[in-house]
């Protein structure tokens, strides 16, 4: 039985580096040079341009994997209202 190769194979950098930049980029839309800072906060030495190559091979496959994550409609309960009673304080003197 043969193991197939993480979509990450051959890369410099780990997976874990290479699909944080990526879920940084697309989920709050910061900027190329903004994630290279936060990667190198983080020790990690990487140019925009390394990003900007992650993004376009792994975004589709990072999207397609959180649409398949998300959950079903119908499967959770919205809360349209809560009540609460207020809290009673007692000063004793």
């Amino acid at each position: 039985m043969k193991k197939s190769k993480s979509v990450y194979h051959g890369h410099r950098f780990l997976a874990a580096v290479i699909s944080c930049a990526v879920r940084w980029y697309f989920r709050f839309q910061l900027c190329l040079l903004d994630i290279g800072e936060l990667l190198f906060e983080r020790g990690v030495i990487v140019s925009y341009e390394t990003i900007r190559c992650w993004c376009d091979k792994f975004g589709t496959s990072l999207a397609r994997r959180v649409k398949a994550a998300r959950r079903k409609p119908g499967l959770t309960h919205l809360v349209t209202h809560i009540s609460a009673k207020p809290r009673q304080i007692r000063l004793e003197v």
